[in-house]
Protein backbone atom coordinates (compact mmCIF):
# COMPACT_ATOMS: atom_id res chain seq x y z
CA UNK A 1 0.00 0.00 0.00
CA UNK A 2 1.62 3.50 -0.99
CA UNK A 3 0.35 6.69 1.12
CA UNK A 4 1.26 10.33 0.93
CA UNK A 5 1.91 11.86 4.41
CA UNK A 6 1.38 15.74 5.28
CA UNK A 7 4.31 17.13 3.13
CA UNK A 8 3.94 15.10 0.13
CA UNK A 9 6.55 12.06 0.63
CA UNK A 10 5.64 8.74 -1.01
CA UNK A 11 5.46 6.09 1.86
CA UNK A 12 5.02 2.35 1.03
CA UNK A 13 3.92 -0.08 3.76
CA UNK A 14 5.18 -3.52 3.62
CA UNK A 15 3.73 -6.75 4.82
CA UNK A 16 5.34 -6.33 7.90
CA UNK A 17 4.40 -3.15 8.61
CA UNK A 18 7.93 -1.34 7.89
CA UNK A 19 7.44 2.06 6.30
CA UNK A 20 10.07 2.48 3.49
CA UNK A 21 10.85 6.11 1.92
CA UNK A 22 10.70 6.00 -2.26
CA UNK A 23 13.92 7.69 -2.07
CA UNK A 24 15.43 9.03 0.92
CA UNK A 25 17.27 11.95 -1.17
CA UNK A 26 14.33 12.84 -2.62
CA UNK A 27 12.56 13.19 0.85
CA UNK A 28 15.42 15.25 1.95
CA UNK A 29 15.20 17.79 -1.06
CA UNK A 30 11.31 18.02 -0.73
CA UNK A 31 11.70 18.48 3.08
CA UNK A 32 13.87 21.66 2.21
CA UNK A 33 12.02 23.00 -0.38
CA UNK A 34 9.56 23.11 2.59
CA UNK A 35 11.81 24.16 5.26
CA UNK A 36 12.43 27.54 2.76
CA UNK A 37 8.86 28.17 2.22
CA UNK A 38 8.17 27.90 6.57
CA UNK A 39 10.90 30.75 6.76
CA UNK A 40 9.34 32.72 4.02
CA UNK A 41 6.23 32.72 5.02
CA UNK A 42 6.96 33.61 8.79
CA UNK A 43 9.37 36.29 8.16
CA UNK A 44 6.23 37.53 6.37
CA UNK A 45 4.09 37.35 8.53
CA UNK A 46 6.47 38.67 11.37
CA UNK A 47 6.30 41.58 9.09
CA UNK A 48 2.81 42.18 9.34
CA UNK A 49 2.63 42.48 12.90
CA UNK A 50 5.30 44.42 13.04
CA UNK A 51 3.34 46.92 11.00
CA UNK A 52 0.67 45.95 13.08
CA UNK A 53 2.11 47.11 16.01
CA UNK A 54 3.32 50.39 14.71
CA UNK A 55 -0.46 51.07 13.62
CA UNK A 56 -1.44 49.78 17.12
CA UNK A 57 1.13 52.21 18.93
CA UNK A 58 -0.34 54.94 16.74
CA UNK A 59 -3.96 54.64 17.61
CA UNK A 60 -3.17 54.26 21.06
CA UNK A 61 -1.48 57.97 21.12
CA UNK A 62 -4.49 59.05 19.31
CA UNK A 63 -6.97 57.77 22.11
CA UNK A 64 -4.18 59.34 24.99
CA UNK A 65 -4.70 62.70 22.75
CA UNK A 66 -8.61 62.42 23.28
CA UNK A 67 -8.69 62.28 26.90
CA UNK A 68 -7.42 66.41 27.29
CA UNK A 69 -9.86 67.63 24.67
CA UNK A 70 -12.50 65.51 26.76
CA UNK A 71 -11.42 66.91 30.58
CA UNK A 72 -11.21 70.12 28.57
CA UNK A 73 -14.52 70.20 27.54
CA UNK A 74 -16.17 68.92 30.70
CA UNK A 75 -14.11 71.55 32.20
CA UNK A 76 -15.54 74.68 30.20
CA UNK A 77 -18.87 72.93 29.86
CA UNK A 78 -18.91 73.26 33.67
CA UNK A 79 -17.51 77.04 33.39
CA UNK A 80 -20.20 78.61 31.32
CA UNK A 81 -22.87 76.36 31.17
Amino acid sequence: MIVNDIIGIQLTFTALGIIKMASVQEALLKLEGHERECAVRYSNIEKRLDEGSERFKKTEMMIWGIYPLIIGLFVVGKMFG
